[in-house]
């Protein structure tokens, strides 16, 4: 009994912040320190919510890139086409915001598809790079806010020359298309609500500390996620709706000092310093009301978070980083065929 609570109250902790979930579990023998135990456990997944799951497996700690390996290893691929097994994926946590965490779980799951199917693709990266075509077809065809629908002859030209310089059989292109067609990837945690599809390839997510606007500023910890040229902030990551919403245009971001807190920057609007910024927030009693802020200041864990954040604010301020991530692989497959 003693030990299920426990293990009860490691699960709350690591829906709440991944890596003191974990640490609790092992510092109880609850759990191993080793990647393979872990990435068992995150595997289960029983309880465990699937944000959390993907917000650990992406840390680029030299550890969690182990243990985000073993979670792959655990996946059986062999003799799935690469629709079914991203369903198989993308449903075991939730993919996290930032291009590079997508970046190293696509490289992992790419290798382990092309080594439970050898021979199928020239490459990993031509495995790599259709899967990003798979998801984002999977966008475009059942977002309703996309309103021009790709057909499969776009589909198959999208993906000319990917494998390493030469083409993909049609067929196969074909069948991949009609599969997602047919049914959309299931969404962990989608409950209907509209809010997963548009958190569902954030452009970044994570812990920051937010100065409030009232009259007594107090910092508080919240889950910032990225999308859609809008920062979100929730109270705690399981939250289905956020406490507030901050549209990012006409805004501009800048570095700043603070005497309370480190790694420091601010959103703010470029002309005019009284202006209101416009957003709104819920309330304790779920009121949603316009917010307050002239600047919203927020406070990074890190310094190379904090550059990472302004980095991507400043992006989706202008456009999507990440095109240009799969823009670069492209490039680099089909220039390997060159040399």
């Amino acid at each position: 009994m003693q030990r299920n609570k426990q293990v009860a109250v490691g699960r709350k902790k690591f829906n709440m912040d991944p890596k003191k979930g974990i640490q609790f579990l092992i510092e109880n023998d609850l759990l191993k320190n080793t990647c393979e135990d872990i990435a068992q456990f995150l595997y289960k997944g029983e309880g465990l919510n699937k944000t959390a799951i993907g917000d650990y497996l992406g840390e680029r700690d030299e550890f969690n890139i182990q243990v985000l390996h073993a979670f792959v290893e655990l996946h059986e691929f062999t003799d799935l086409n690469l629709v079914q097994a991203l369903r198989q994926f993308l449903w075991s946590f939730r993919l996290p915001g930032e291009a590079q965490k997508i970046d190293r779980m696509m490289e992992a799951f790419a290798q382990r598809y092309c080594q439970c199917n050898n021979g199928m693709f020239q490459s990993t990266d031509t495995c790599y790079v259709l899967s990003f075509a798979i998801i984002m077809l999977n966008t475009s065809l059942h977002n309703p806010n996309v309103k021009e629908k790709p057909t499969v002859e776009k589909f198959i030209a999208m993906n000319r020359g990917i494998n390493d310089g030469g083409d993909l059989p049609e067929e196969l292109l074909r069948n991949l298309y009609e599969s997602i067609k047919n049914e959309p990837f299931k969404i962990p945690e989608d409950d209907g609500n509209d809010l997963t599809h548009t958190f569902f390839n954030p452009d970044r997510e994570g812990w920051l500390l937010k100065l409030g606007g009232g009259r007594v500023k107090t910092w508080k910890r919240r889950w910032f996620i990225l999308t859609d040229n809008c920062l979100y902030y929730f109270e705690y990551t399981t939250d289905k709706e956020p406490r507030g919403i901050i549209p990012l245009e006409n805004l501009s971001i800048r570095e700043v000092e603070d005497s309370k807190k480190p790694n420091c920057f601010e959103l703010y609007i470029p002309d005019n310093k009284d202006q209101v910024i416009k957003a709104c927030k819920t309330e304790a009693d779920g009121r949603v009301v316009e917010g307050n802020h002239t600047v919203y200041r927020i406070s990074a864990p890190t310094p190379e978070e904090k550059e990472e954040w302004i980095k991507s604010i400043k992006a989706a301020i202008s456009k999507d980083p990440f095109y240009d991530m799969l823009t670069a692989r492209k490039k680099k497959v089909s220039s390997t065929k060159r040399h």
